[in-house]
């Protein structure tokens, strides 16, 4: 058991090693931006159909899944680089599946957008 003190100042040095992580992310991964544009149109869209929380709740957790997959995802990726630069067909099943983990949190999030907003979508064009 860790019997080291509280303290919040290494706290907040582990906040600033997270945030430093998505900087990472957004710098040098560039599926992390095309689901960055997505997310924030999700987010628009939110506010523009006036969506309930329930709705809300659920477009805020399938985004944050795939940031997360895609975080972990590249993670596995560069662990996996630093370990065995040359080529390894272990390494390349184990990345495969990492990447097949955002893929499906992707098309998880899509199949929820489509829940949600298609009919948000077909009430308005059935008022004009």
């Amino acid at each position: 058991m860790n019997k080291e003190k509280f303290s919040f100042r290494k706290r907040w040095k582990s906040f600033g090693y997270a945030l430093n992580g998505l900087k990472l992310l957004f710098e040098e991964e560039h599926n992390s931006r095309i689901h960055l544009v997505t997310a924030v149109l999700a987010i628009a869209l939110c506010w523009a159909l006036k969506l309930s929380l329930t709705e809300w709740v659920a477009i805020t957790l399938v985004i944050g899944a795939v940031f997360a997959a895609e975080l972990f995802n590249s993670a596995i990726e560069n662990l996996a680089d630093h370990l065995a630069p040359q080529k390894n067909e272990k390494i390349k099943k184990v990345k495969d599946m990492a990447a097949a983990a955002v893929l499906v949190c992707a098309i998880t999030a899509m199949a929820v957008a489509c829940l949600i907003f298609l009919p948000k979508f077909w009430e308005l064009f059935e008022k004009v």
